[in-house]
This record gives C-alpha cells, sequence and structure tokens, in this order.
C-alpha cells in the first residue's frame, strides 16, 4: 500500500519518516487533496493544514477520495477537524485534538491554529491547545493554582492566534498582577511544553502503519 501525509509543522517531514514510509507534502491546502487522488494513493494521512492565509482543504475533496476507495486518516490540527467533521462519512479520526473536536469540548479552529515559517512551516506561534494542556500540568505540579491556570488560559484566548506565546501571555499575567514574576512558570512551559499537537501526529502516523499492514 502506498500512503502519501500532509505534514510539516506538528511534526517535520524529517522525524515522520523515521515513523512511516510515506510521501509527504507540506501542510494540505484547497485543491491539495483532489491532485493526489488520481496518483494511485491507498491512504491518504491529514495532520496540518491551512487555516486562514489560504483557502482549507474542502471537504468534498476528502469525500470525494473515500468514495474513489482511498483511506482517509486524519488527527492533530487541520485533520482532526475535518475527521470530526467527516468521521459519520468514514474519514477515520485519532488523537486526542480529535475526540476533543468530536465530542465538542473544542468549537474554535483558532485552537489548533499557528503562524509557520512560510519557507520551512515550522510554528512561530504556540497553539491554543498545546498552551491548554501545558497549563493544566503546571497547575497538577502545584506550579501554579486552578485560578491562576484559568487567568492565564483566558489572557491566551484573546489573543490573536499568531501572537500566542508562553512569554507573551506570563509577561501580560505579571503585569496584570497574575503573577509574582514570571521567570518559573516560563521556564516550565518552555521546558516541559506538553505538545500535544505532536503526540497527535505521531499517533496518524502509527495509525497509518498499521493499516498499511493489513
Amino acid at each position: 500500500m502506498r500512503a502519501v501525509v500532509f505534514a510539516g509543522t506538528s511534526i517535520c517531514h524529517e522525524d515522520a519518516k523515521v515513523i512511516l514510509d510515506a510521501v509527504y507534502l507540506p501542510p494540505v491546502a484547497r485543491g491539495d487533496v483532489d491532485k493526489v487522488v488520481s496518483q494511485g494513493y491507498d491512504i491518504i494521512g491529514i495532520i496540518d493544514g491551512m487555516f486562514f492565509d489560504r483557502a482549507a482543504v474542502a471537504h468534498k475533496e476528502i469525500l470525494h477520495a473515500m468514495n474513489k476507495g482511498i483511506i482517509v486518516v486524519g488527527g492533530c490540527s487541520m485533520g482532526a477537524l475535518r475527521a470530526s467533521e467527516l468521521d459519520v462519512h468514514g474519514m477515520i479520526g485519532v488523537g486526542k485534538v480529535y475526540e476533543w473536536y468530536r465530542d465538542g469540548v473544542l468549537e474554535s479552529d483558532d485552537e489548533v491554529a499557528v503562524i509557520t515559517n512560510p519557507e520551512t512551516f515550522e510554528p512561530v506561534s504556540v497553539s491554543l491547545v498545546n498552551i491548554r494542556e501545558t497549563l493544566q500540568a503546571a497547575c497538577d505540579e502545584g506550579i501554579i493554582d486552578e485560578s491562576t491556570r484559568i487567568s492565564l488560559l483566558n489572557i491566551a484566548m484573546e489573543l490573536h492566534y499568531p501572537l500566542r506565546s508562553y512569554l507573551g501571555i506570563i509577561k501580560t499575567a505579571v503585569d496584570k498582577g497574575v503573577l509574582p514574576e514570571k521567570e518559573p512558570l516560563l521556564n516550565y512551559c518552555l521546558n516541559n511544553e506538553t505538545d500535544v499537537k505532536r503526540a497527535d501526529a505521531i499517533l496518524v502516523l502509527e495509525t497509518i502503519k498499521e493499516l498499511m499492514k493489513k
């Protein structure tokens, strides 16, 4: 079986190739799935995609691929969004972020959106889902209390997605008197980030690997 995977932001192609032998393309945008449908792939994996600066991959493209007998697996970012909307039609969704969208825990696209380097597609900002999980972990470890976690999350949610960073959020919190100092939490976030998007990206690749054995 042959697989093609749209990724590059939540996991780089080099790291992904260690997990799964597949063809890797940049984050998916409108028209990209239609382009690969006729190229003989048995499985299409959707991890990362374009959100606001280019038209997002259309639902009808994915439905067309599945109608052609191609297995489509999604999770992590754009893949999680489309899987939560199209799993009833046969798209396979995996991972925490997919489950959150599927169950209505998350609704806004900007929960997974980040700004990226236009050449490498590496993230320049931090996704809100990662911020949520990292702040929860910091709370669980007693670095911040629940009230502070909620205040920090509200600060993050108020920021436009390209501006989200741990430094910016924590500096704002200090300025507002939510935190007494920035270093303890900032050091924790930078060194112990809970990267739920990368974990979900890996799960997409592992799921495709298992499917290719059948």
